[in-house]
C-alpha cells in the first residue's frame, strides 16, 4: 500500500510539472519572496527588545535580511542552470574542449566554468575527467579556476548587490585570469608534475551519451530540483556561516578600522588580503556578504575582490584535494601564477576606481 501511494504521488508531481503554468507561477513566487525581504527583517527586528539603531539590532537585520536572500539567489540561478545541464552532455563537453590549439582551448574552457556552480573542491574532480579525457593541461587549469572564481551564482549575487558595472569588471578579470594563467601553465610544459597515477588513466576516454535532446520537460524540471538539493544542500551552512561574520562586521567593526587596513592608500592591503583570504573555505554564495559588508566599512573595492578571489581560487582544502593529483611544484606553480593575476586585478580595481 505505501508502495502504491509512492507511484501514485510520482505520477501527480510528473503531472503537476508538465503544467505551462508551473514555471511562470514559481517565477512569481520567487520574486515576490525576494521583494518582501527587506520590510520582513525589518520588522521582525522592530519586534525584538532592541535599542533600535544600536550596532546589534543592526548587525541582526543585516543577517535576517541577507541570509534569505542570498539562498533566493543561490536556489534560482541554481534551479535554472541545472535545466540548462540537462541540454549538455559530458562527453560531449570533453570533446569540445579536447585537441584545441592553445589560446582557443583556454578561453572555452574558461567560459565553460562560467556556468558551473561548483566551488573549488568540487571542481577537482571534473578537472580530473578532462585530463583523463585528454584534454591540455593548461586549459584544466584555466577551467579548474574559472570554475569557482567566475560562476553564474557570483556574477547574479555580484549584480544584484554592487551593480551590472562591478559584475561585467569582475567577469572580465576572473576571465583573464583563468586564461592566461592557464596558458602559462600550459607552455611550461608541466605534465610530468602530474601524480603518475594521473598520467596513467590520459587519454582513456569514456564513450557514451546522455540523449539529452530527447529528455521530456517534466524531467527537466525534476533535475533542476535535484541540482538545488545537492548544491545547495551542501553550501547553505558556509552561507549562514558567511552572512553571520558579514553581520558581525556590518554591526560592530568601526568603519576607521577597515578603511585602514583595506583602504586604497595602504600598499600591502591587497596581498595581506589575499593571504588572509587563503586559509578560509567557502564558495561565491558565502563569501559575498562578506564583501558586502566590508565595502560599507570603507574597505577599497580592488582589496575586497583580491580577498574574496583568493577565498573561491586558491583555499587551502582545495590543495590538499590538488595534492592527490599534481605534484608539489605543479601546485606551487598554480598558486604562484593565480595569486599574481589576483594581485594585479586587486591593485588595478583600485586604481581605476
Amino acid at each position: 500500500m505505501l508502495y502504491a501511494d509512492r507511484i501514485r504521488a510520482s505520477v501527480l508531481l510528473m503531472t503537476f510539472l508538465t503544467k505551462p503554468w508551473f514555471l511562470p507561477v514559481m517565477a512569481a513566487v520567487w520574486w515576490l519572496l525576494y521583494q518582501a525581504l527587506l520590510p520582513a527583517s525589518e520588522i521582525m527586528v522592530d519586534w525584538l527588545p532592541l535599542t533600535q539603531g544600536s550596532h546589534l539590532a543592526g548587525a541582526l537585520q543585516f543577517f535576517l535580511y541577507d541570509t534569505p536572500k542570498v539562498l533566493l539567489l543561490l536556489t534560482g540561478i541554481v534551479f535554472v542552470m541545472g535545466i540548462i545541464h540537462t541540454f549538455i552532455s559530458p562527453e560531449r563537453t570533453r570533446a569540445m574542449l579536447s585537441g584545441k590549439r592553445l589560446g582557443v582551448g583556454n578561453a572555452m574552457a574558461a567560459t565553460l566554468g562560467i556556468v558551473t556552480p561548483f566551488c573549488s573542491c568540487s571542481a577537482v574532480p571534473l578537472f580530473i575527467g578532462f585530463l583523463q579525457a585528454g584534454v591540455p593541461l593548461g586549459v584544466t587549469f584555466s577551467f579548474l579556476i574559472s570554475a569557482p572564481m567566475v560562476n553564474e551564482v557570483a556574477l547574479i549575487l555580484l549584480f544584484g548587490l554592487f551593480g551590472w558595472q562591478v559584475a561585467v569588471l569582475y567577469l572580465v578579470m576572473g576571465l583573464l585570469i583563468a586564461i592566461v594563467a592557464g596558458m602559462l601553465i600550459g607552455k611550461l610544459n608541466m605534465e610530468q608534475y602530474l601524480e603518475d597515477w594521473v598520467r596513467k588513466m590520459q587519454n582513456t576516454q569514456s564513450a557514451g551519451n546522455v540523449g539529452a535532446s530527447a529528455m521530456p520537460w517534466a524531467e527537466r524540471i525534476q533535475h533542476g530540483f535535484q541540482h538545488v538539493r545537492e548544491i545547495v544542500g551542501k553550501v547553505w551552512p558556509y552561507i549562514v556561516i558567511g552572512v553571520g561574520l558579514g553581520a558581525l562586521i556590518h554591526g560592530f567593526v568601526p568603519e576607521d578600522f577597515m578603511a585602514s587596513f583595506m583602504g586604497k592608500d595602504v600598499w600591502w592591503a591587497v596581498p595581506a588580503a589575499v593571504l588572509l583570504g587563503v586559509p578560509m573555505y567557502t564558495n561565491a554564495a558565502g563569501v559575498i556578504p562578506i564583501v558586502q559588508a566590508l565595502l560599507a566599512k570603507g574597505a577599497a573595492l580592488g582589496t575586497v575582490l583580491a580577498f574574496m578571489m583568493s577565498v573561491i581560487a586558491l583555499s587551502a582544502p582545495e590543495m590538499i584535494i590538488l595534492r592527490k593529483v599534481l605534484k608539489p611544484r605543479l601546485i606551487a606553480t598554480f598558486i604562484g601564477v593565480v595569486a599574481t593575476g589576483i594581485l594585479l586585478v586587486g591593485y588595478i580595481f583600485n586604481l581605476v576606481l
